[in-house]
């Protein structure tokens, strides 16, 4: 048999195992049926490792129980409430537990205690049209770019994204936390239900955001799976940074390949990003830029066309006026707008379960032969969204994304049908205004 390289420390504790069972110290017998991970240390001592609760899945699969250090019980506990798991500190108690002399406690699964509040989107003021497009984006699961000059509130409102989406079911949550484990963010292994935001400086290397190393770690992209990956100063990234995010925008995935490994994680991430119209940032309809005539387009460019056209809502920001600021708050906050956000994926989740595609949990992740099922549009908007495509120049993954989120505001408005204001509304967002007056 051809002996495999060991690589890290995972293997140290089920190597022992097996040294102590073929010198006499245990009994082959006893750990029969057990997997094992950890680290040992020179005094016998467990230590920590990462990646204990996938470690458990794939052991509970295989139907055999686990064996791993102390700390890393409570997160492979998660993988299932009827496996076995001994989570022993230290080796010499591991000993004793096979030999009969203590009993190690089977670990429980542990939940976070709640974290802080989120901030309130009822801490904005004015702002109307991104606080509806942010609902828009949260519904349906969709990408958003918001452009607009310094101290609009661009970040503000993203970071308000994370109070309007619905928490993480139990599924979810299991995803989420495997892949935190994996990076060795998974604290004390409590699992939480609070959708992941992360929030990359534009300075990050595409190893920080796609994953990788000479042992592979989740990137910020997986790390991001199934809540909101926030890249503020867009175009400040490098462009090949940019460009590898294609890929888990389109498939839901990332793949590391290396030259000893090839790792894929799930990452189907929500995309919300925020940018200046220029590098000065102060350029307006009808101003000259500080740094001159072809600031905007310049700067703009720094971003490919086939990555703007994976991001379904395009939209402005403009300065807010200090009569706005001056307004009292609004009376509607995240609580009321997270509510409609709920009701719009509840109906999205139960549409997809009834075609058979119960994976799919949003409209922005339906494939295109679910989305010819459920968004074909009434004659009206049919006709606008085809004189849209050809005038406008859409791409077909262009088309499919107006569909998507014209669904979506079908969802928000309760109506079973995709309605010519829809596709209007949806092209509206694809940073264009030439739907007014089409849609006249």
């Amino acid at each position: 048999m051809r002996p495999l390289p060991k690589e890290g420390s995972h293997f140290d504790l089920p190597i022992a195992l097996a040294l102590m069972a073929a010198c006499g110290a245990l009994s082959p017998d006893a750990i029969e049926g057990y997997c094992a991970v950890g680290e040992l240390a020179l005094d016998g001592a467990i230590a920590h490792v990462v990646g204990a609760l996938p470690a458990a899945i794939g052991a509970n699969a295989l139907g055999k129980a686990l064996i791993c250090p102390e700390s890393c019980g409570p997160e492979a506990a998660w993988a299932s409430a009827d496996m076995v798991i001994l989570a022993a500190p230290h080796l010499l108690n591991l000993i004793n537990h096979f030999k009969g002399l203590q009993t190690l406690r089977q670990p429980q699964p542990e939940l976070a205690e709640p974290a802080p509040p989120l901030a309130d989107l009822r801490d904005v003021k004015g702002q109307e049209s991104a606080k509806r497009a942010l609902e828009v984006a949260a519904a349906g699961g969709h990408n958003l770019l918001m452009i607009g000059p310094p101290g609009s509130g661009k970040s503000m409102l993203a970071e308000r994204l994370a109070s309007i989406l619905p928490p993480l079911n139990a599924k979810e949550m299991l995803e989420v936390s495997m892949i935190q484990s994996l990076a060795g963010e998974l604290s004390g292994g409590l699992v939480g239900s609070r959708r992941p935001f992360h929030a990359p400086h534009h300075s990050a290397s595409m190893a920080a955001l796609i994953g990788g190393g000479s042992k592979p770690r989740p990137g910020e992209v997986a790390l991001a799976h199934l809540g909101v990956l926030y890249l503020d100063e867009l175009p400040e990234f490098t462009p090949q940074v940019l460009d590898s995010l294609r890929q888990p925008l389109e498939t839901g995935e990332t793949s590391v390949a290396r030259a000893n490994h090839r790792i894929t994680y799930p990452s189907r991430i929500q995309l919300v990003a925020a940018m200046n119209p220029c590098r000065c940032g102060k350029w307006e309809p009808g101003v000259a830029c500080r740094l001159g005539q072809n600031c905007r387009e310049r700067y703009q460019a720094r971003i490919s066309g086939p990555l703007l056209d994976r991001i379904d809502l395009q939209i402005e920001v403009p300065a807010v006026s200090p009569a706005d600021l001056s307004l009292p708050a609004p009376l509607e906050g995240s609580a009321e707008v997270r509510t409609r956000v709920t009701a719009a994926r509840t109906c999205q989740i139960d549409r997809f379960e009834a075609l058979g595609a119960p994976g799919i949990v949003t409209t922005a992740a339906c494939s295109g032969r679910h989305l010819e099922q459920v968004a074909t549009p009434q004659d009206d908007g049919a006709r606008l969204l085809t004189e849209a495509a050809e005038r406008l120049g859409l791409t077909a993954r262009g088309y499919h994304r107006t569909l998507r989120v014209a669904r979506t505001l079908a969802d928000l408005d309760g109506t079973q049908d995709v309605m010519k204001r829809h596709i209007a509304e949806a092209l509206s967002y694809r940073g264009e205004t030439l739907y007014q007056s089409m849609a006249a």
